[in-house]
């Protein structure tokens, strides 16, 4: 039989992953949620609504997490009636998330107190594969965990990578988001030398589009902000500069010498300072704050 499962967090990422899920079988329950939308949509395909956490712990054999960071998945493990207390030994819990590793071992101490296996699993990808059933899961998990854990989360990934032990999930999605991250910070200064320069940035898109370097990440970046579509990508500009700052906080408590994540880290504080944090600005959007800070304009016609 199918594991029952619980799901926390119905929001971009979530209602696909969650929809993948209810229409391949599993029995699916979900959190109400402040935007009705998804949980109403869901509900049509089958999913129930669970009024509240406990009663959502209490009906499932996993339970997903899909919320933004360590101080969500935090309140919801730790609260009254939260996660923890309500859990059962021999369930399986599982954080979505992108959370700081230090947050995830004392997590993961504290449900096996209670019997119960903490899993990390974040992902990669966006919102759009998330509703295809195309997402990539980073796991951190002993081996059996993850052989039982690993059909379901194929329910709504494509890939399923099995990174380590227990927290190796997220040190390679943080580790992966500064890459990524980084990788825009450098176009954004890029595209904007160019302006300062007295070349048009889409010249330098169409060298690098035919070269190397080229990915699927630049096009809809730096092809994008040319374009004067900031938000071709939607990845959030204020959750890129927090896994930043959770990457260089790892960065530090391990002790890795290393001066690239404290560059990233303050081009994306300053685009914050400019007022890019809004939910509507994109990580493409550190374009238009490197050329705030140059005085100058990147969009159509640039």
């Amino acid at each position: 039989m199918k594991q029952r499962i619980g799901f926390i967090g119905v929001g971009l990422m979530g209602h696909g992953m969650a929809k993948n899920l209810v229409e391949k079988g599993w029995a699916v329950a979900v959190l109400g949620h402040r935007n009705r939308a998804p949980v109403d949509d869901l509900v049509k395909r089958g999913c129930t609504e669970a009024k509240d956490v406990a009663a959502l712990v209490t009906a499932s054999d996993l339970v997903f997490i899909c919320v933004t960071g360590s101080p969500e998945v935090e309140d919801l493990v730790y609260r009254s009636g939260g996660i923890l207390e309500t859990s059962r030994a021999g369930q399986i819990v599982l954080d979505t998330s992108t959370a700081q590793p230090h947050s995830t071992a004392k997590i993961v101490a504290s449900f096996a107190a209670k019997q119960v296996r903490f899993v990390d699993a974040p992902l990669t990808r966006t919102p759009v594969e998330a509703e295809a059933g195309r997402l990539n899961s980073l796991v951190g998990a002993d081996a059996a965990t993850f052989a039982e854990i690993e059909p379901v989360l194929k329910g709504f990934c494509e890939n399923v990578f099995h990174m380590g032990d227990v927290g190796a999930g997220h040190v390679v999605k943080l580790i992966n988001n500064f890459f990524s991250i980084g990788t825009g910070a450098l176009a954004a200064e890029a595209l904007v030398a160019c302006v300062k320069m007295g070349v048009e940035p889409k010249k330098l898109v169409d060298l690098i589009s035919v070269g190397a370097i080229n990915s699927g990440f630049f096009q809809n970046f730096a092809g994008g902000a040319v374009a004067g579509d900031y938000g071709r990508m939607k990845f959030a500009l204020a959750n890129a500069a927090k896994d930043v700052r959770y990457f260089s906080q790892a960065m530090t408590e391990a002790k890795v010498a290393g001066v690239m994540h404290g560059a990233v880290n303050q081009s994306l504080t300053q685009a914050l300072a400019l007022g890019f944090g809004a939910p509507d600005k994109m990580l493409a959007s550190l374009v238009e704050a490197q050329a705030e800070l140059n005085g100058v304009k990147i969009g159509a016609g640039t």
